[in-house]
């Protein structure tokens, strides 16, 4: 029980569960919105919950998946959108923490070089939906482009996360058992993401691309700052 207990502390809406199931039929529907919508909120319980509300026939099925896509993708135009009106302010507050401004111009530079497959795969990363989003706006990538990729990539999340409950047909009121399920999934998808990563990193020092143009906006939002052409992304940041 401890054990369970613990692991279920990692997801802080698995408290909710519950009354997902006790609720009405809207206030599932807009659970499910309001913890997807945000970055950063672990909600794996909810999902595999809503997925196994939909195999009992409380829930429609297609309208879970559509609610819990639909959520996300507008979290992630919520987030291009934060980045390209405040891309000064995010570069700026990046540079506080070099791991971090490496993450973003590891991420701005591959979305400059690989457009919409970059924005499908870099959702399945940790943190990927924040960095890639964040990167997409600062770089100006044009937002119907990546309301594209991004849609692509909620709707498989959407689809192995609620899926996993709709398709195991078992008790959500073992939260362990569905955060465990969902948490395994998703792990599962994130290491596909990181060896096709890996892959493409060897690929381009095989074939020693040259330097893809770095975004001026980029470079902009830093100029007079001795750090700007530190931020310019390079042909290979860490983790390339």
């Amino acid at each position: 029980m401890d054990v369970a207990l613990s692991v279920s502390s990692l997801d802080f809406t698995s408290g909710l569960a519950e009354h997902l199931r006790g609720g009405n039929v809207f206030w599932a529907y807009a659970l499910l919105a309001a913890t997807t919508a945000p970055p950063l909120v672990p909600n794996a319980v909810l999902l595999v919950t809503g997925g196994v509300m939909a195999a009992e026939g409380r829930l429609d099925i297609a309208l879970v998946l559509l609610v819990v896509a639909g959520s996300a993708v507008l979290g992630d135009l919520l987030i291009h959108r934060l980045g390209r009106a405040m891309s000064g302010r995010v570069v700026a507050r990046m540079h506080r923490r070099p791991k971090r401004a490496a993450l973003l111009r590891w991420a701005a530079l591959r979305i400059q070089r690989h457009g919409v497959p970059f924005v499908i795969g870099v959702r399945f990363l940790p943190s990927g939906r924040v960095i890639g989003g964040l990167a997409a706006g600062v770089t100006r990538y044009p937002a119907r482009r990546y309301a594209i990729g991004a849609g692509v990539a909620e709707a498989v999340w959407a689809s192995y996360s609620v899926g996993a409950g709709y398709l195991s047909g078992r008790a959500a009121s073992n939260s362990f058992f569905a955060l465990c399920l969902g948490l395994g999934i998703s792990l599962l998808v994130a290491g596909i993401g990181m060896l096709v990563q890996w892959l493409s990193r060897v690929r381009e020092r095989r074939r020693g691309d040259g330097a893809v143009r770095p975004s001026t906006v980029i470079a902009a939002s830093r100029a007079g700052d001795d750090d700007a052409d530190s931020f310019a992304c390079p042909t290979s940041g860490p983790g390339s």
